[in-house]
């Protein structure tokens, strides 16, 4: 599989590459944190809800031993960009690219997976001005789906004992962790995210499980940006920059 006029293929800097279009909403630094973040252990499935260009799956199979990771996608022309990557980066018997509802998750996968990870719309529907490009719309905006639709999937197909992976928006941050529990989907691990030093934080890491007993863990937080602009030591080691390698820009 090729690439298609107004396409371009991205080096991740780990030994794979991913195809990015300026048409769609281009993968950023939060799909890149919440990859590190999620703990998928040698032999374990997982599902990415709302995969996008599939860089989740495609970071995940670099840095870990999962067995199996499918990646659900709604939008036909994303999916099928997603599936071209896998292939460019001989993924095939590692990760599935379906297209479909992730509303309809038990349409496309079985219950009893080991983990679930996904990077939502951070938006509500009605909130800001929308894009008026749809594709890029209805990735930051809750256009096709809602946080609760997004936490009453992964309660659908985790296993008991399963792991959840959410990056979202502070400012969602109470609201994330009541419908996570409403849903009998415990956080365990939370992970604060600050633009810069001595700055509030923006983002949220969050892994859950389900039907775990009470009691969540902060970790120290992330810092991305020093005052020059550079990524901090933290974020270039997450990247994989080293002094001959350069800075992603996504």
């Amino acid at each position: 599989m090729g690439i298609n006029n107004g396409e371009t293929i991205e080096d991740l800097q780990n030994g794979f590459s991913i195809i990015q279009n300026d048409k769609y909403f281009s993968f950023g630094t939060d799909a890149v944190l919440l990859s590190h973040f999620a703990d998928i252990r040698p032999g374990e499935t997982a599902v990415d809800l709302g995969t996008g260009c599939g860089i989740i799956p495609v970071l995940l199979c670099a840095k870990t031993k999962a067995a199996h990771i499918l990646g659900l996608e709604i939008q036909p022309e994303l999916a099928d960009m997603a599936r071209r990557s896998v292939a460019l980066n001989g993924l095939e018997d590692r990760i599935d690219i379906v297209c479909g509802d992730l509303r309809n998750v038990l349409e496309y996968i079985d219950h009893g997976v080991d983990a679930v990870v996904c990077n939502p719309p951070y938006e509500k529907a009605d909130a800001g001005k929308h894009n008026a490009n749809e594709s890029v719309n209805i990735a930051k905006r809750e256009v096709k789906c809602t946080l609760d639709d997004v936490i009453l999937s992964a309660s659908k197909v985790l296993r008991t004992g399963g792991r959840f992976y959410i990056i979202h928006r502070t400012q969602r941050f109470a609201e994330l962790m009541e419908k996570l529990r409403a849903k009998k989907i415990e956080p365990k691990r939370v992970t604060m995210v600050a633009p810069r030093q001595n700055e509030a934080p923006n983002f949220a890491l969050v892994q859950a499980c389900k039907g775990a007993a009470e009691g969540v863990v902060f970790t120290p937080p992330l810092v991305v940006y020093e005052p020059d602009g550079s990524y901090t030591p933290p974020l270039k080691e997450i990247y994989g920059i080293g002094e001959d390698k350069p800075c992603c820009t996504s």
